[in-house]
């Protein structure tokens, strides 16, 4: 939805992002090109509760397209995770049920954000990112039509093996007190 933001579509653009939809993922699976795509989003956002700080939300449960699109060409799924990008930017999340819908409709949440010097939309402050990859998950190739159960059954596998990866490097990362939500 940011690349219908005339600016926002330029800077992401010049830093190589594309579109993250299922017309673009196709496009890069035919081409045979191996892509990533980070969970997190405007349900994430939304979901995301001040007063519980320990707690990072992935609003995965119910989002499979890209285990069919797997199943469709046969490609493995790799699980993958980033630490500490909860402090590279302040930000106000407005709350109700009409930014909800507002931020739905348009696709992305219209959020106050501000990053090093506390300058809006400035370069984020210093941090250690660390994102940790986990193994490679296997898809049998089941054309153009996966069966629900397939899909239902790489979902799972790909879930679990996130959690996983989380509680593994967890500590290592100073995540000791925070939990992996995936609703």
């Amino acid at each position: 939805a940011v690349f219908n933001v005339p600016f926002m579509k330029h800077v992401y653009t010049w830093v190589g992002g594309d579109p993250v939809d299922k017309k673009t993922f196709r496009k890069k699976l035919d081409r045979g090109e191996s892509f990533t795509f980070c969970p997190g989003g405007v349900q994430e956002m939304t979901l995301m509760d001040p007063a519980k700080p320990n707690e990072i939300v992935l609003f995965l449960a119910k989002r499979k397209g890209f285990v069919k699109l797997a199943l469709e060409k046969g490609n493995p799924i790799v699980p993958c995770f980033s630490f500490n990008l909860r402090g590279a930017y302040g930000y106000f999340v407005p709350r109700g049920k009409f930014i909800n819908a507002f931020a739905r409709t348009i696709g992305f949440l219209p959020l106050i954000f501000w990053g090093r010097f506390g300058i809006p939309l400035g370069i984020p402050k210093p941090q250690k990112l660390h994102v940790v990859i986990g193994k490679p998950i296997e898809i049998p190739c089941e054309g153009s039509n996966p069966s629900p159960e397939s899909v239902d059954k790489y979902h799972d596998i790909y879930l679990k093996e996130l959690e996983e990866l989380f509680e593994r490097h967890k500590h290592d990362e100073g995540y000791g007190d925070k939990t992996l939500k995936i609703m």
